[in-house]
């Protein structure tokens, strides 16, 4: 679409704008959507929804206020760049731990949710495990990723969205299924638990810098692309965990295996079982385009960075998720809470501490300024220490 002179600018003839929108919600939604429906069935629907908002509103306070960090600094940096000019060499190395174990435990994940997916797209051969088609696609990754072949960021987004898509398509045609019982269960004694896996499912802060250089000279808009970016992540969570929820149930959910309890495999078992099957071979391809971006990110990371050679690099990037799949060490759903609430919990914290310094150090005016009480600052920091402490007293104990 072109914009007419003198027609007035909007979101709709915003090219750039409609650009870093995609790239933030592209980034936010990801696996973690594949988890939230069975974490939500644990404390009922409207807690699960409440729990959503919350963190959602929380996380896009994050994003707005790494958004100015990012727009009060001349010069181009990722997360780490910037903890280490506002935080010094402990930011930068903390910022970096928090990104790795990032990114190992959306690899673990994949593997492992690919392994399962996998086998109920297949399951009607009668052939293989699920850690047989891990081990399947693992194999194909790993080349890939050793073969130096890029994964489209593009295609991941389009597979998202067909994933979505699909997901509604569930919802209607399967309409008379939903069953209002499943939605109206509280249980206030599991309020915590989908904690984790909903932290996961919002992260989005890594791709501020990125947005700000798709918007080039209107950085003006930043501020507008974060909002509509987070928030409409927000609502598609709920909508999805209303439909999944709705036909699934808690019961049908626990009487799963804790690796089946993946969205997707829950609808193809108790859902229409062709939209089921569609819905698992979009999150398959999601999870595969994914795994190739993340991966190969860590190979480069240790091999420009760390001046690795290729092969240690390899090693050190894909050892340790091969390992967790190989041995059963996690689940799905455990590995993705443990890293939203660990790994998006120093993210966030060192975010707030960056956000205390920058408008003393910061070295450029900013296209906008959020007037945030430093209480609510210090809330948030408790929020997330609180998070990471009764994360590791979980998997602990």
């Amino acid at each position: 679409m072109f914009k007419k002179r003198g027609q007035p600018e909007n979101f709709f003839t915003n090219h750039k704008l409609w650009m870093g929108v995609t790239t933030l919600i592209g980034t936010i939604v990801g696996a973690g959507i594949l988890g939230i429906p069975y974490v939500i069935s644990q404390s009922g629907f409207l807690v699960g929804s409440i729990i959503i908002i919350l963190l959602g509103v929380s996380l896009l306070f994050l994003n707005l206020l790494t958004g100015e960090i990012v727009l009060r600094t001349k010069k181009q940096h990722q997360l780490t760049g910037y903890a280490e000019r506002y935080l010094g060499r402990w930011g930068k190395r903390l910022m970096a731990f928090s990104l790795m174990f990032s990114i190992y435990g959306a690899l673990t994940a994949y593997l492992i949710g690919e392994g399962e997916t996998l086998k109920a797209i297949f399951g009607f051969l009668n052939f293989g495990t699920p850690l047989f088609y891990s081990l399947v696609f693992f194999s194909i990754a790993f080349l890939i990723v050793y073969k130096g072949i890029k994964a489209a960021g593009k295609m991941e987004l389009i597979l998202i969205i067909s994933l979505l898509l699909i997901i509604i398509l569930i919802g209607v045609f399967s309409f008379e299924q939903v069953k209002v019982e499943n939605l109206t269960t509280i249980n206030l004694a599991k309020f915590f638990i989908p904690y984790g896996v909903i932290f996961f499912a919002l992260m989005g802060s890594p791709a501020i810098p990125e947005v700000q250089e798709v918007l080039e000279n209107k950085k003006q808009k930043i501020r507008k692309v974060i909002i509509l970016g987070s928030i409409i992540p927000i609502v598609l969570y709920i909508l999805f965990a209303l439909f999944v929820l709705g036909i699934v149930g808690l019961d049908n959910f626990n009487s799963l295996q804790p690796n089946e309890r993946i969205a997707t495999i829950a609808l193809s078992i108790f859902s229409s079982p062709i939209l089921g099957m569609f819905a698992n071979i979009v999150a398959v391809l999601a999870m595969f385009t994914s795994f190739l971006t993340l991966g190969i990110a860590l190979v480069e990371m240790y091999e420009f960075d760390y001046h690795l050679s290729r092969r240690k690099a390899l090693l050190l990037a894909f050892s340790l998720p091969l390992i967790i799949t190989l041995f059963k060490l996690s689940t799905f759903i455990a590995v993705i809470a443990t890293t939203g609430a660990i790994a998006g919990g120093f993210e966030g914290i060192l975010i707030l501490l960056m956000y205390q310094k920058v408008k003393k150090l910061g070295d450029r005016t900013p296209e906008y300024s959020i007037n945030t009480s430093k209480y609510f600052s210090y809330f948030l920091i408790l929020l997330f220490g609180l998070g990471i402490v009764y994360q590791i007293f979980i998997n602990l104990f």
